[in-house]
């Protein structure tokens, strides 16, 4: 019986492997203040659903989630949310852009706005807004080979870190569960 259910959970755990998302530190050690260039920081890092942005701040700035309009302008007077805390943690749940600034007098103006563009997590189709036609084209033929005899073509996306790490450590579980009925540990 007791093997029975090892092997029963063996199988849920292979089937439904676990996504964990990245935790961003908005500025890294410099954390959510003045100063700090927020585009330069954003720019080499990629941000997808389920991954969460956490800002680090002290009692002299907040963190309000604004739309496109509030952060071209630094205004937060429709603001989506708001956040006091000192350590907001903000899951990343749908793609598209996502508008933060510090609604303090002057903090926005002074730089503290962050704009990041969130991609669907790894194996969900990318979501295409409602009358922008699909990249993708619809004939799609693969390109002549160049002169080197090799054809041009575009690389499969590399799964994130996160489901790397989780399906590695779904298989060492399940291998430890296998291991566990094929020697009589569980029973």
């Amino acid at each position: 019986m007791a093997s029975a259910i090892a092997a029963s959970f063996l199988v849920l755990l292979l089937a439904f492997p676990t996504v964990f998302g990245a935790d961003h530190e908005v500025g890294d050690t410099s954390g959510w203040a003045l100063g700090v260039n927020y585009n330069t920081w954003a720019s080499g890092k990629t941000f997808a659903v389920g991954d969460t942005l956490v800002f680090k701040y002290d009692s002299t700035h907040q963190v309000d989630e604004v739309d496109e309009s509030g952060y071209n302008s630094c205004s937060s007077s429709n603001s989506i949310k708001n956040y006091q805390d000192g350590n907001s943690k903000i899951e990343l749940t749908s793609p598209g852009k996502r508008y933060f600034l510090c609604p303090i007098s002057g903090h926005c103006a002074g730089g503290m706005k962050l704009q990041i563009n969130v991609a669907a997590a790894s194996g969900t189709p990318p979501t295409t807004p409602s009358g922008t036609p699909p990249t993708t084209p619809s004939n799609p033929s693969p390109s002549p080979p160049s002169e080197s005899g090799s054809t041009n073509t575009t690389s499969p996306p590399k799964p994130s870190g996160a489901v790397t790490v989780s399906s590695g450590i779904g298989l060492l579980v399940g291998s430890f569960f296998v291991s566990a009925i094929m020697f009589g540990f569980m029973g």
